[in-house]
């Protein structure tokens, strides 16, 4: 007869919910299936859950429901559990299979629902306790989980350890496994009970039986090894190898003297491994040891695993800390921080899978999400080399409701391998950012800025000309030249500051820095010729060098007196200040997370600011509307005179000239914002028009709307995907990129403006600059 199988839908990462009937249901998690009969190992099918799940088989429980009874889980705790499961299951072919990853409770301990307490006293012909004590339950009761047996544990046979009358126990905690020997078990008065201060007792007490002396068994070295680890945990002592290979093991104490010692070998004509000697006296003091003596990283990892899913800010010192409390292990911070990204690869994925998953990866998004861009590129070793993504949403709403203006910047990526992100933002009609697409590349070089404005052509593919503001190093002066002939690079000034900075360290006191930096920033919004040449006049008043530097830095990239693009008055690249946020709350993730990560911020971004323009009743939006109220009440006290045709002259603190027909004023006001200036206003006003009629279309609610038009949609299994589909099938292989976090704390970008110029020392003596009067040596 065939052995009879049964899918094991195994769940895990959700939660138990209480039904009114008394009933409990799993919500949430993940679920694969396993086929399992009567002659699978419990040990192997751990470590298959063990392997989908990527939690450790140290802390795992099994939990599984009895067919047609929800209120009680049952434990698997033994092969003997595991062969019983299948026979109870009857006709069906299918079991829900619950994984918990918390740590076993202690042996003294056992917490179950209120309904199953045993009372103090209580005897079985005299009971008046109905309904509370395990003997009203008959063995083939449901509520009786198994009959009672010599190794039946606690939680298998539903009797604990005597709780108070009054007590009640959460539901959820009566899935902890409490292994306990039955025959030890003793029923009085006198037992324990159970309170809240069990909780503050040493975590690693409950590991003090997992060597218990001379005969007992176990399955294989590994496992004996892991118990042995466990238990000079729970006693306080380091020990160190004699022998240690696939035959026979010899542990005796590492403290020099002590003869504590103890000796397993296989069991004749078996596989199972047994302690033949055991020498359990200590002469040491054990102590507190190293922790590299009694715990590796992974194993502190497991065992702060989910603290960390509850505070992701874990920090190093406060997990050495309670190491110390708990298990009585010293590490230092270097040990605990390590411990730590272990803890947070088990939690969030393999960095290094993460790279194996983008093929697959790039396909889902552009399945998903139909018109989008997600490409990505490997050097010859197939190591990662740089990756484009960019939504079809995002690349709809810019051609549609924003202006041919993106913003190209860079933030650097502290996650495991480094990297750095590339971006393209442009602005919304309301001055919002607007994400259009970014790359992550294994380094900021002239080669990958090339190949990003490559792929960023192919996917903006528009005709218009695009005015960039960008820096001007790191070859995307040249790039930019060459990708988008027919556009316009506005350099940013933050990088054009940072560099005179740089250029003319030392030359001046901070008063004329800062004189300088004033007037080099007023000459690059100058709209006039004239101004601009006041400006550059004022710096050549402090210094030469420095006029000169200014004059040579190309002015007409970044003044608006000869700039030809449309810069709108957005002077620097650091526009994208919301998006760089967004990767410094993503990028310590796996790749294929982080940039999920960003997809949803994007996704929510789009459907928040729909919702809200929804709601808006004015022709502009609300900071265009805004501005254009300001200056009609300006233009109320000008004076307009009609000089010829469409050309007025407008006359208050200054004379300007008007031309409506070419949407041109002499103070360039409105051809730098895009919306009419106050002589503009004036000239309608007198004329009988509407200014709204003179305002770029990019400012008006319906653009606006049309940039936030298109949806983003989600990506499926970004965290595990399909492994039918895997990249080694279709193939290609993307290994992780050679590079690897550097040590000490990541450097962070720096936001905002550089222009706050740090005081030099100036010397009290001979007033020169570098140096005080301590080092002066004219004196």
């Amino acid at each position: 007869m065939a052995t009879k199988k049964v899918i094991a839908i195994c769940q895990s990462g959700g939660e138990f919910v209480t039904n009114k009937d008394g009933s409990l249901s799993y919500n949430g998690g993940e679920a694969y299936a396993i086929d399992v009969d009567q002659q699978t190992q419990l040990s192997d099918f751990k470590l298959e859950v063990s392997e989908m799940f990527n939690c450790s088989t140290d802390t795992m429980s099994i939990k599984y429901f009895l067919p047609g009874n929800n209120k009680t889980l049952i434990t698997i705790s033994k092969d003997k559990d595991l062969k019983r499961m299948v026979k109870f299951l009857g006709d069906s072919d299918t079991v829900d299979i619950f994984i918990m990853t918390e740590e076993a409770v202690p042996r003294n301990q056992s917490i179950m629902p209120a309904r199953f307490r045993l009372v103090p006293g209580c005897s079985e012909l005299q009971c008046g306790h109905q309904g509370l004590c395990s003997h009203h339950f008959s063995d083939e009761s449901p509520e009786f989980l198994v009959r009672w047996s010599s190794r039946t544990t606690v939680s298998e046979a539903v009797v604990p350890a005597v709780a108070p009358e009054d007590a009640v126990v959460n539901m959820a905690h009566a899935i902890d496994k409490v292994d306990m020997d039955m025959a030890n078990y003793t029923h009085s008065d006198n037992a324990a009970i159970i309170s809240n201060d069990d909780k503050h007792q040493k975590a690693a007490q409950q590991w003090e039986n997992t060597i218990t002396g001379v005969d007992q068994r176990f399955n294989s070295f590994n496992e004996f090894r892991e118990a042995l680890h466990k238990y000079s945990i729970a006693h306080g002592f380091a020990y160190k190898y004699k022998k240690n290979d696939s035959h026979r093991v010899t542990v005796k104490c590492k403290s020099q003297g002590c003869p504590w010692r103890i000796y397993a070998s296989r069991l004749s004509t078996t596989q199972l491994i047994c302690i033949k000697k055991m020498h359990t006296t200590h002469t040491c003091e054990g102590a507190i040891v190293k922790a590299g003596y009694r715990a590796t990283r992974g194993w502190v990892g497991t065992i702060i695993k989910e603290k960390l899913k509850v505070s992701p800010n874990y920090k190093p010192k406060d997990i050495a800390d309670d190491i110390k409390r708990e298990y009585g292990i010293q590490l230092n911070y270097s040990q605990a921080w390590r411990a730590k990204e272990i803890a947070r690869e088990q939690l969030q994925g393999s960095y290094k899978e993460a790279y194996s998953q983008l093929p697959f990866f790039c396909e889902k998004i552009k399945e998903t999400n139909p018109g989008s861009f997600a490409t990505f590129e490997t050097k010859e070793d197939s190591s990662f080399h740089r990756l484009f993504i960019s939504f079809h949403a995002t690349i709809s709403g810019f051609q549609q409701g924003c202006r041919a203006l993106l913003f190209l910047d860079s933030t650097p990526l502290n996650s495991k391998y480094q990297g750095m992100l590339l971006t393209a933002t442009a602005a919304d009609g309301d001055d919002g950012i607007f994400p259009v697409a970014f790359a992550v590349v294994d380094a900021e070089t002239e080669e990958n800025w090339s190949w990003f404005l490559v792929e960023l052509k192919t996917a903006v593919s528009t005709a218009r000309p695009i005015t960039f503001i960008a820096d001007f190093q790191k070859g995307l002066k040249k790039s930019l030249a060459e990708i988008f002939d027919n556009g316009f690079h506005g350099y940013c000034l933050h990088y054009l500051t940072e560099k005179l900075n740089k250029d003319l360290k030392g030359q001046f006191s901070h008063e004329a820095r800062r004189f300088m930096i004033n007037d080099f920033y007023a000459a690059a919004y100058a709209s006039r010729l004239e101004i601009f040449q006041r400006c550059t006049e004022n710096i050549k008043g402090i210094s030469p060098e420095a006029f000169n530097w200014v004059i040579q830095s190309e002015p007409d990239h970044w003044s608006n007196a000869f700039f030809g693009g449309a810069r709108y008055n957005h002077m620097t690249s650091n526009f994208g200040q919301l998006f760089y946020n967004w990767v410094s709350e993503a990028n310590d993730l796996p790749i294929t997370q982080m940039v999920d990560v960003l997809r949803g911020k994007i996704m929510e971004l789009i459907y928040s600011r729909r919702v809200d323009s929804s709601q808006w009743l004015t022709k502009l939006t609300p900071s265009k509307e805004e501005k254009l109220q300001k200056d009609t009440s300006t233009a109320r006290s000008l004076q307009v005179l009609l000089s010829h045709g469409s050309t007025f002259e407008v006359r208050g603190e200054s004379i300007d000239i008007v031309d409506i027909d070419h949407w041109d004023c002499s103070c360039k006001e409105w051809q730098l914002s895009g919306l009419p200036c106050c002589h503009a206003i004036a000239v309608f006003d007198w004329i009988g028009r509407s200014p709204y009629d003179y305002c770029s279309r990019f400012f008006t609610v319906e653009s606006y709307r049309l940039a936030y038009a298109e949806s983003i949609q989600p990506v499926p299994n970004v965290d595990r995907p399909v492994k039918m589909e895997s990249a080694a099938q279709v193939g290609i292989i993307v290994t992780p990129p050679p590079t690897k976090r550097p040590p000490g704390r990541p450097k962070m970008k720096q936001a905002g403006s550089i222009e706050t110029i740090k005081r030099q020392l100036q010397c009290s003596k001979c007033k020169g600059l570098g140096h005080n009067k301590k080092t002066c040596k004219d004196f």
